[in-house]
C-alpha cells in the first residue's frame, strides 16, 4: 500500500485523515462531521483501504452534493448495499481491488472520466445498466460472483475485462462500446448475452461455460475461445474471426454484409452459417465439424483445405469462383487445352496458379476429396464439383484411363465432346470414301479402251 494507514489497528488499511491520524470508519462522530464538512463537490475523494458501510457512504454522498471529482477508493471494502444511482463522478475513479459485499449497483450513474475497477470482487449483484462513461472502463481481473447488468451503457472509449470472472448471467444488451470491449481470457459461468451490441469486441481465448449469444459492429474475434454450450452470432457489416474456436454444442453464425473466418474451428454440435446480403466465409482450412450448413453466402475465395468431415458440409444457394475460359497452350500433355466455365473451390485456383495470390497447401488428392464429398443443392454445382474431383484425381496421376476419359468425352460428364469426336470422326470418314472414290474413277478414266472389231 502507498498511502500512510489508519492508528486505530495494525489490521485496518483505511488511508489515515489528518490531523488525527485514524480513517473515517474509526473517526468519532464530532471528528467525522466536521471531515464530512470539509469535502467539496468535484474535488478528490480518497478512501482507499476504507471499510465503508451504508451509513458512511450515504454521507459522503451528500457532503459531495453527489458529484464528488476525482475518487480514489483502491482496496475500499462496501459492506453494505452500494447504490449511486445519479451521481456524477467529475473526474476518474479508481476502484481498484474493491470489495462489494452486498450489490454494487451504479444504475444511472455518470462517469466524466476513466473508470478502474481491476481486481475488484463483487459477492452480490452489480449492476452497470444505463451507465454513461466518457473515458474507458476496467475490469481487468475483476469476479463477479453473481449476476452483471451492463445493458444500454454506453462506454465512451471502451471496455476492458481480461482475464475477469463472471460466474452468473451477463448481459450487454444494448450497450455502446466507443472505442471496443476486451475480453480476452475472461470466463463466464452462465449465459452471456451480447446482443445489439455497438461497437468492436474481442473474446480471444474466453472460456463461455454455458450459452453465449454474441454480435457487434466492425469487427468481432473470438479466436481459440471455447464453448460448453452454445454459440450463436449475429453480426452486420462486420468481421468475424472465429480461427480455433471450440464449441461442444449447436453453433449458429449470421452474417449481414460481413465476411467471417473459421479456419481451425471445431465445431461438436451442428452447425449453420448463412449470410444476406453481400456475406462472405473466407476460410474453412483444417476445420473440424460433422453437421455444418451453409446458406447464401459468397464462398468464392474460401479456403477448403484440409476440412475434416467434406461429407458433412452441406451447401445452399452459395456462390464459388469460376474457372478461366478459353484456349491455352502450354509445354505439358496435351499441348493444347481448353478450358470450360465451371464453378471450382479457391484452393484449385491456387494450386493451378490462376489466382493471383494465396496460401499454397491443396494437393490434387485433397481436392478430390473436397469435391466428392462436398454436397452442393444445385444440380448444375453438383455436376461441376464431380467434374472436378475427375479432374483432380487425372492431375494426381492415379488412373491413365482418366485422361483417355477427359480427352474423349470429360468424364462422361461432358457429352458435347464426345458428340464434337463423333463428328470429327464422321468427317474424316467422309472425306476418306470421298478420295477413295474419286481415286477410284480417276485411275479407270486412266486404262486404255478396248479396239472394237471392223467390219465391212
Amino acid at each position: 500500500m502507498d498511502w500512510v494507514t489508519c492508528a486505530h489497528s495494525a489490521a485496518c488499511t483505511g488511508i489515515a485523515s489528518r490531523p488525527t491520524g485514524f480513517c473515517l470508519a474509526h473517526l468519532t462522530p464530532d471528528q467525522l462531521s466536521e471531515a464530512l464538512d470539509e469535502m467539496d463537490p468535484s474535488r478528490l475523494l480518497d478512501l482507499r483501504g476504507t471499510t465503508v458501510n451504508n451509513e458512511l457512504l450515504s454521507r459522503v454522498v451528500e457532503a459531495t452534493g453527489g458529484r464528488p471529482g476525482r475518487a480514489r477508493l483502491d482496496r475500499v471494502r462496501f459492506t453494505g448495499d452500494v447504490r449511486l444511482a445519479g451521481v456524477t463522478f467529475a473526474g476518474d475513479v479508481s476502484l481498484d481491488g474493491a470489495r462489494f459485499e452486498r450489490l454494487a449497483s451504479f444504475f444511472g450513474a455518470r462517469f466524466e472520466g476513466n473508470v478502474s475497477l481491476a481486481g475488484a470482487r463483487f459477492t452480490r449483484e452489480l449492476s452497470f445498466h444505463g451507465v454513461t462513461v466518457r473515458g474507458h472502463v476496467s475490469l481487468d481481473r475483476a469476479v463477479m460472483s453473481r449476476d452483471a447488468l451492463f445493458s444500454q451503457a454506453v462506454f465512451g472509449h471502451g471496455l476492458s475485462c481480461e482475464r475477469a470472472r463472471f460466474d452468473g448471467y451477463a448481459t450487454f444488451d444494448g450497450a455502446r462500446l466507443g472505442d471496443g470491449a476486451t475480453f480476452r481470457g475472461t470466463r463466464f459461468g452462465r449465459t452471456v448475452s451480447f446482443r445489439k451490441v455497438s461497437g468492436h469486441a474481442g473474446f480471444d481465448g474466453a472460456h463461455f461455460a454455458a450459452d453465449a449469444y454474441l454480435s457487434a459492429t466492425g469487427r468481432l474475434s473470438a479466436a481459440r475461445a471455447r464453448a460448453d454450450g452454445l454459440l450463436d452470432v449475429a453480426v452486420a457489416r462486420c468481421g468475424v474471426n472465429l480461427r480455433g474456436v471450440e464449441v461442444a454444442g449447436s453453433t449458429t453464425l449470421r452474417l449481414t454484409d460481413s465476411q467471417a473466418d473459421l479456419e481451425g474451428a471445431v465445431l461438436r454440435g451442428p452447425a449453420t452459417v448463412t449470410g444476406r446480403g453481400r456475406s462472405m466465409l473466407t476460410s474453412l482450412r483444417l476445420v473440424e465439424a460433422g453437421s455444418l450448413e451453409l446458406f447464401g453466402l459468397d464462398l468464392s475465395v474460401c479456403r477448403f483445405a484440409g476440412l475434416a468431415h467434406p461429407s458433412g458440409v452441406r451447401v445452399k444457394e452459395c456462390t464459388f469462383a469460376l474457372t478461366p475460359r478459353g484456349v491455352r497452350v502450354s509445354l505439358r500433355w496435351p499441348m493444347l487445352r481448353w478450358f470450360s466455365r465451371r464453378r471450382a473451390l479457391a484452393d484449385e485456383h491456387t494450386m493451378r496458379g490462376w489466382a493471383a495470390q494465396g496460401e499454397p497447401g491443396a494437393t490434387p488428392d485433397g481436392l478430390a476429396a473436397l469435391y466428392a464429398g462436398l454436397r452442393p443443392s444445385d444440380r448444375a454445382t453438383s455436376a461441376d464439383f464431380a467434374f472436378a474431383a475427375m479432374e483432380m484425381r487425372r492431375q494426381a496421376g492415379h488412373r491413365w484411363w482418366l485422361s483417355v476419359s477427359w480427352l474423349l468425352c470429360g468424364y462422361g460428364l461432358r457429352m458435347g465432346r464426345a458428340a464434337g469426336w463423333f463428328a470429327v470422326l464422321l468427317a474424316v470418314t467422309a472425306a476418306a470414301v470421298l478420295w477413295t472414290s474419286a481415286s477410284h474413277a480417276d485411275h479407270q478414266a486412266e486404262l486404255p479402251q478396248p479396239a472394237l472389231p471392223m467390219f465391212r
